[in-house]
């Protein structure tokens, strides 16, 4: 053994000194609920923590597979838990500049031969120190379709995913059900991929705390009445189709706002900072999803346009 290897590591200082604490309290503040995701969190960076001392101390090792699978529902956090990855694998020294590349099957394949190979190429040479999260990755897979490129996009994905897994880590993300028949299809993925994080949908409850996390971020709060009406809102909206979780309401709270913006502007009258502050029940009841209608849900309204379009490509 070399007389610069020590001999013994502390674990906890490490996990002090490597800001590994600092990452994991940012996701417990920041998200709320996904107690088994923040608990997959925590035992990767334990394991990560324990290889690189195992490397310090001079132990046989080989670098980790840390391509992982996000599966979920939408607006259940899994971008959220990418980015705070990335700043995990950033800090314990696993990837150089620990940032996120988001993409979907649109930035990566082309629509005419000789497209995608580059397209491709330039997201992985952008992706390269960091982590690559590609969202809805079930999408890349059309074998039905003979003209798609999505193929040569995947081949290209698997030998850089093999080759540089020190300088990239991939994670794919997207339904529970459709990614398993997509690495059903393409086994070269499933070997590739050692941590697949299941993110449940949230609680009732735990989307009322969302809803008032988001407002408080903005500098607005509900009163007491429309707190009130905000729980049932969300009964009401998750039996509805196309319910994204925390999306749908973060969708729901910009429309309540804009109903606010109209009736105080209506009111032509002095309004005081608590008025321009508070959320009412009127702001939230006149939605739709009270009368029994489907409240408009732009961003889950373009995915399902979107998957109708893919599906019948």
């Amino acid at each position: 053994m070399d007389q610069t290897t020590p001999t013994s590591i502390d674990l906890r200082a490490e996990y002090e000194e490597s800001g590994v604490r600092e990452v994991l309290d940012e996701l417990d503040r920041e998200l709320i609920g996904l107690a088994p995701v923040k608990q997959r969190i925590r035992e990767t960076a334990a394991l990560l923590l324990v290889d690189r001392a195992r490397t310090r101390l001079g132990l046989s090792h080989e670098t980790p597979t840390l391509h992982m699978s996000f599966t979920g529902n939408p607006g259940t956090g899994k971008t959220t838990v990418a980015q705070k990855m990335a700043g995990l694998l950033h800090r314990l020294g696993y990837v150089r500049k620990g940032h996120l590349v988001n993409v979907t099957r649109d930035d990566l394949v082309g629509q005419y031969i000789g497209h995608t190979a580059p397209k491709t190429k330039e997201v992985l040479k952008k992706a390269m120190g960091g982590v690559l999260f590609i969202d809805e990755a079930y999408y890349l897979y059309k074998p039905d379709n003979e003209r798609d490129y999505g193929q040569e996009a995947i081949e290209i994905l698997l030998q850089v995913m093999e080759n540089n897994r020190d300088d990239l880590v991939v994670i794919m993300a997207g339904y529970a059900d459709r990614m398993d028949r997509f690495f059903a299809a393409n086994p070269g993925f499933r070997s590739r991929i050692a941590h697949h994080i299941d993110f449940p949908d949230y609680s009732d409850e735990e989307l009322g705390r969302i809803a008032e996390s988001m407002l408080d971020a903005q500098g607005y709060r509900f009163d007491p009445a429309a707190q009130a009406a905000m729980a049932e809102y969300v009964g009401l909206r998750r039996a509805q189709p196309h319910f994204a979780n925390a999306r749908s309401i973060r969708n729901a709270l910009d429309r309540a706002r804009l109903r606010q913006a109209n009736r105080l502007f209506s009111q032509q009258g002095r309004v005081s900072a608590d008025d321009l502050s508070t959320i009412t029940e009127p702001d939230l009841r006149a939605s739709r999803v009270f009368s029994g209608g489907l409240d408009p849900d732009g961003s889950r309204e373009r995915e399902r346009v979107q998957d109708l379009q893919y599906d019948n490509a």
